[in-house]
């Protein structure tokens, strides 16, 4: 035979009538529960926008697709040597956007198609320069030669000229710029 709990139990330190009481939903309890809910709720509305402000450096850091526009296409029909050109270069470094300049070199392949060359030597980093006169770019750091599509003729340097993402869009030419690691036989993009 079951007992059962009678709600004026004698025994108040019974368990089972503890156990009951436990159960029991108060509204002291229930109005407790709304109030932690609704914090929590008031905690989520506020703390979400600081959040993502605080991590907005870390989700900005991600590689940009910033395409850099480099010239008309039409400024690159007759090329017989590479030519110099400055593009608008924009960096963001957390909160903050920086805009810089950067030299690439444009180049015609032997298809005929329009080639943007890193116009950093891929040693040591320094600055290589086309001389029309010699028909080859040379890095004046430690002698590095290339060839006018960027390819490695001699010199130190571990490979050939890098090149860059390029794209024609409505009649402009355009640029990816990348940042690529030195001394290293094969292209590697840096962070």
């Amino acid at each position: 035979m079951s007992q059962q709990i009678h709600p004026l139990c004698p025994d108040k330190d019974c368990a089972r009538c503890l156990e009951q009481h436990r159960r029991e939903v108060t509204r002291r309890s229930f109005f407790a529960s709304l109030l932690g809910v609704g914090a929590a709720m008031i905690a989520a509305v506020i703390g979400m926008p600081a959040l993502k402000f605080i991590l907005y450096p870390v989700r900005a850091a991600k590689k940009s697709e910033e395409w850099s526009e480099v010239g008309e296409t039409g400024e690159f029909q007759s090329l017989n040597a590479p030519v110099l050109r400055t593009i608008a270069l924009t960096q963001r470094d957390g909160w903050r956007e920086v805009v810089s300049e950067q030299v690439v070199f444009v180049s015609r392949s032997p298809a005929g198609e329009l080639e943007v060359l890193s116009p950093i030597c891929p040693h040591l980093g320094c600055s290589v320069a086309w001389h029309d006169d010699r028909k080859k770019f040379v890095c004046p750091c430690h002698g590095g030669q290339f060839d006018q599509l960027g390819q490695h003729i001699s010199g130190p340097p571990p490979r050939g000229l890098d090149r860059l993402n390029a794209r024609v869009s409505e009649g402009k030419l355009q640029v990816q710029f990348e940042y690529f690691r030195s001394n290293v036989p094969d292209q590697e993009l840096l962070s």
